[in-house]
């Protein structure tokens, strides 16, 4: 249950103000049909957090318990840093909207946003540091969802109201907090 918990709070956190957030705000105010987004982004978060929890059980069977330790540290504390930084949405993500439909737009973008992205790659850490990769994949599907689909439904209004500072702090600081006991250890609790 822990997997399922804190996946979903870190990747809730992690995705205010992430580009997929700021895509969900471009695809609502273009489109204005908010079920074939959602669709969109619960579709393309599966797969894509799917490939990522199944690389994450991959490293957890590839390394060492000790390497893996490292690593997963590594990961987390490097993750705190990264969400620090603001994300901005490129051009050509939005562009690709346009041309397949509100849920085929969604789909292809979101999908491409993610690859790389530091939810896609907190969800890799995250499913080698947890012992149920699938766990991990559901929380941070249900942590993209709950930070989406409200950008979805009210749109530009909720981001001027967020203090994107405060929030991403405290993604990072779990980000950080998560290194900092995996470095001391604590993963071996969880199976590791």
């Amino acid at each position: 249950m822990d997997a399922l918990l804190i996946s979903t709070g870190i990747v809730a956190l992690a995705e205010i103000g992430d580009k997929t957030q700021l895509l969900a705000f471009l695809l609502a105010a273009r489109f204005k049909k908010p079920l074939p987004i959602i669709a969109g982004i619960l579709c393309a978060t599966v797969v894509n957090h799917g490939l990522a929890g199944a690389l994450g059980a991959w490293i957890t069977a590839s390394l060492s318990p000790e390497i893996l330790r490292w690593v997963l540290g590594a990961s987390f504390l490097g993750m705190a840093v990264w969400t620090l930084i603001p994300d901005e949405i490129e051009d050509d993500e939005g562009d690709i909207a346009g041309r397949w439909g509100v849920f085929g737009a969604t789909l292809i973008t979101f999908f491409l946003a993610e690859m790389g992205d530091k939810t896609q790659i907190a969800t890799i850490a995250m499913a080698a540091h947890f012992p149920d990769p699938v766990l991990v994949v559901l929380g941070t599907t249900l942590g993209m969802l709950i930070a989406d689909v409200p950008a979805v439904f009210i749109g530009d209004r909720l981001s001027a109201k967020i203090p994107m500072r405060l929030v991403h702090g405290l993604a990072a600081a779990l980000f950080a907090v998560l290194g900092v006991v995996t470095l001391l250890g604590a993963g071996a609790n969880w199976g590791l």
